[in-house]
């Protein structure tokens, strides 16, 4: 079965600075991660294609991206970054998919977990700027925080011809062990056909040192209820998944988690549709 890691990414500190990458809990990242360290583990683990996401919030690095993709055959598709309030935003994605690689451009995401404004969504000038990615065929990667989904679940009404993906079931406190309100609100969210999920990035929101198995449990239970495994996709974080545990233990983690029969949809079929791979 091919594999499919649907979430990575890449920095060089020598383009330029991460500059989330702050405090000593996050200072093993403090260093470039880049194809050349990926391509090994990915392979070593069966993986064959991947997506590569954006990090930072610069014009610069989707077109950097897209011309890696052109570089190196395990990046199949790439989640860029432009702002979605410009007022040429549909000629600027045009332009990117004319760049070198534009044809690996996939989808678009922004930091909305770092906006104050819980319902930045729904701002008249960023839901224009959905639509325009709705009219590219692209889609559009969803990074929020538990009480930001509401907002979410309102944009996938408004725009039901858009996908949005949620990338790492939106962040739940696992390292609290709480599951409300964020199982409803993903629930909420995934009532809504249009919408998709990353079975990603939850060892980084449990206990860094202490995590198990069994304390992810609940969480992927809620999402495979709610989505369904066509609509559920693995990624691995990878490198923000090193804090934690290794890149081959994160795919482990989805079998492990998830029924067997599932596997194919969530470990490589729902990704490559989705994402048009």
């Amino acid at each position: 079965m091919t594999v499919v890691d649907a979430h990575h990414h890449v920095w060089d500190l020598s383009v330029r600075d991460q500059d989330w990458i702050t405090g000593p809990e996050l200072a093993p990242l403090r260093r470039d991660f880049t194809m050349k360290d990926l391509e090994p583990e990915a392979r070593a683990a069966g993986v064959e294609r991947t997506v590569l996401v954006q990090t930072i919030t610069v014009p610069e690095e989707t077109p950097e991206f897209l011309a890696l993709a052109e570089e190196h055959d395990l990046i199949a598709g790439v989640v860029g970054w432009t702002d979605l309030t410009r007022p040429d935003v549909a000629e600027e994605l045009s332009r990117l998919r004319e760049l070198p690689g534009g044809r690996h451009l996939k989808g678009i995401r922004h930091q909305v977990q770092g906006e104050p404004d819980p319902e930045w969504l729904l701002r008249p000038d960023v839901r224009r700027g959905l639509a325009a990615v709705a009219d590219a065929g692209l889609v559009y990667d969803l990074v929020v925080l538990p009480h930001q989904l509401p907002a979410c679940a309102r944009a996938a009404a408004d725009l039901p011809g858009l996908t949005l993906v949620l990338d790492h079931l939106g962040k739940p406190p696992i390292a609290s062990g709480g599951l409300e309100p964020w199982a409803s609100g993903l629930r909420t969210l995934a009532a809504r056909p249009n919408t998709v999920a990353k079975l990603s990035g939850l060892v980084t929101e449990a206990d860094l040192a202490s995590w198990t198995v069994e304390d992810l449990r609940p969480y992927a239970d809620v999402a495979l209820e709610a989505f369904g495994p066509e609509r559920l996709m693995y990624g691995s974080d990878w490198p923000v998944c090193t804090l934690a545990t290794s890149y081959g233990t994160t795919l482990d983690l989805v079998r492990r988690l998830t029924p067997e029969d599932d596997h194919e949809q969530i470990l490589a079929t729902t990704a490559t549709r989705v994402y048009g791979l």
